[in-house]
């Protein structure tokens, strides 16, 4: 397990303050200020872990905190450590602006002991008072139960919290100074295959790194890959990628010398195009030093349509490849990479993906199914999670091989898990209930290979997805539910109404019964893009977090409201918690402008 992106993994840093006066305040605190901050320590380190399996380092200061100099002090080690989190801890009353962590751009919490001994939520409400006057916003942690002085355990609620904040955070810290690939620009007009750089770099402190398509044809053409590896993946792919049945007319069909063609470029268009995202030493060995640096992209899209599908085999293979957690290589740490380059999908893939560590599925928003539709055209009465209707989430493209849904967590249900979690049975599985179809001529007439399955089982899953509305800026939408696994006689009549040689989800969003999540049908019609990013589990919570940390008003959403936690400052902005987030964001606006 290594960091495949340049530049250090972010650490969190940990400050256990304390009240500075001494001859016998300080000294009767010193032992259990520090043992917070060492079980915060720990907490951090033995539940959460990087994307790419690497296990999360926290860094606490040399001394407790009681004043200027030794804030100063920590803040020095911090920088030089490479922290990106910032957690407070604190039994007691401090110093408030003295011993405060006055960094601009990192994220903060403060975690204030529930105890009677010393006020520790005094200090809790001072210094959040003062992050909110100075502009820092601030999380707030502070436990529902009083806890005796001595108590070393940290309860649930604010175990929840600290966990929250630091993965949220964490998240943050990771896309800062990456990059998005762009490979191409615009796809048949969609606006968010629109990339807007400002975007990118004010509000997640990423650069946008433009490549045309060209690029890939000049490489495959003058072979600038991995020759060994290629030999690798082709043999790879032919032994575990099973072509799939011709949906084409006959006269349509590509001729089977074609077809072989075609899974020759796929597998090279996969190779180049992770080059391009993360550099490949390789490539130098082979006297090709510039091609061999990458564009250190933590995400990326290619245009495909229709410059290039019109004339060259789609990038479904690809991008399917690309996104799911295993390839000729082994099991590995899923890509985050778009398809038609919708960079406002990939945004929320990559949310997904750093908060989950999981692949993500991308796949259009494409049909509400009401009961009474699904009745008239199957003659079959739904029940069960499917009763009230679903959605049909169907894309040709990168919808991870993870969401064939064949990993098992502990109890033996349908997940989809960190690479380091997979086995390698389990991986098998997803490529044994996937075909792979020649691409639809009416859509790609360059050919090439889309994947064919269904997601199976059940499975717990947040959609989301980032617009920009013109004035007001990004907003995200997000929607908690369930996938469901139709009964064949419904999922093949169903199915085959849309394109039965792409791989398929059905998607139940959890309802409340208002707004919009009156109903199924009301979560499609309020949906504000053609597509949507899908994360395994249930994460609103976590994304909500996140993208406060960021500055993004969330303008739907279904997550229970005890669940959400932002900065204590959003409080100031009125008692609706929705409008108070839109106008808290406006306030702070994007944190890298």
């Amino acid at each position: 397990m290594a960091n495949r992106l340049i530049g250090r993994l972010p650490k969190v840093g940990i400050r256990p303050v304390i009240d500075g006066r001494e001859r016998g305040v300080r000294e009767s605190l010193e032992v259990q200020t520090m043992n917070m901050a060492k079980a915060a320590a720990r907490l951090i380190e033995e539940n959460l872990r990087f994307p790419g399996g690497e296990k999360i380092e926290c860094v606490i200061a040399d001394t407790t905190i009681g004043g200027v100099a030794e804030a100063a002090l920590c803040a020095d080690k911090f920088e030089r450590e490479g922290v990106g989190v910032s957690l407070t801890v604190t039994p007691a009353w401090c110093y408030g602006t003295e011993v405060m962590d006055s960094h601009l751009l990192m994220p903060k919490a403060v975690w204030g002991f529930n105890g009677t001994e010393r006020p520790g939520a005094v200090y809790l409400a001072a210094a959040l008072a003062g992050y909110t006057q100075k502009g820092l916003p601030a999380f707030g942690i502070y436990g529902r139960d009083v806890q005796d002085a001595g108590d070393q355990n940290i309860p649930e609620d604010v175990q929840e919290k600290i966990l929250r904040f630091v993965k949220a955070a964490l998240a943050v810290a990771q896309m800062k100074g990456k990059s998005y690939l762009s490979l191409g620009y615009t796809s048949m007009g969609i606006a968010g295959s629109m990339v807007n750089p400002d975007f990118f770099q004010d509000y997640l402190g990423m650069r946008t790194e433009f490549v045309d398509m060209t690029e890939v044809k000049r490489r495959i053409d003058e072979g600038i890959y991995d020759k060994a590896e290629y030999g690798k993946a082709l043999a790879w792919t032919k032994k575990n990628c099973k072509e799939g049945p011709d949906f084409n007319s006959p006269d349509a069909q590509s001729s089977r010398e074609r077809k072989d063609w075609e899974w020759e470029i796929v597998v090279k268009m996969t190779l180049i195009f992770r080059d391009l995202m993360i550099g490949n030493p390789k490539l130098k060995e082979a006297g090709f030093g510039e091609e061999a640096h990458g564009r250190n992209a933590i995400a990326g899209g290619f245009q495909g349509q229709r410059q290039w599908t019109d004339y060259y085999p789609n990038g479904d293979f690809a991008e399917a490849m690309l996104c799911s957690s295993f390839d000729w290589n082994g099991i590995r740490e899923a890509f985050v990479f778009a398809t038609e380059n919708d960079s406002l999908n990939a945004v929320p893939m990559l949310f997904g993906h750093l908060l989950t560590n999981t692949a993500q599925i991308f796949s259009d928003v494409r049909t509400y199914w009401s009961p009474e539709a699904v009745k008239r055209v199957t003659g079959v009465e739904l029940d069960g999670l499917a009763k009230d209707g679903f959605i049909h989430l169907i894309n040709s493209g990168p919808t991870t091989l993870d969401a064939t849904a064949q990993q098992l967590d502990k109890n033996g249900n349908p997940a989809m898990k960190p690479f380091w979690e997979i086995t390698e049975e389990e991986a098998q599985r997803c490529l044994d209930n996937t075909q792979w179809c020649p691409g639809d001529k009416g859509y790609f007439r360059g050919g090439g290979y889309s994947s064919l399955f269904r997601t199976a089982g059940q499975m717990p899953v947040t959609m989301s997805r980032v617009n920009l509305v013109k004035g007001l800026g990004p907003v995200l939408q997000i929607a908690e539910g369930y996938t469901i696994e139709l009964e064949d006689a419904v999922h093949n009549v169903l199915d085959r109404r849309t394109n039965p040689s792409w791989p398929t989800t059905w998607f139940v969003p959890r309802t409340t019964g208002k707004g919009a999540f009156k109903d199924v049908y009301s979560v499609m019609a309020n949906w504000g893009a053609n597509h949507g990013a899908i994360s395994f589990g249930h994460i609103g919570a976590d994304l909500i977090t996140l993208a406060s940390l960021l500055r993004i008003p969330v303008c739907m959403h279904n997550v229970d409201e005890d669940k959400i936690f932002r900065p204590s400052a959003w409080n100031a902005f009125g008692e609706d918690k929705e409008g108070a987030d839109y106008r808290a964001c406006a306030n702070f606006g994007p944190v890298y402008r």
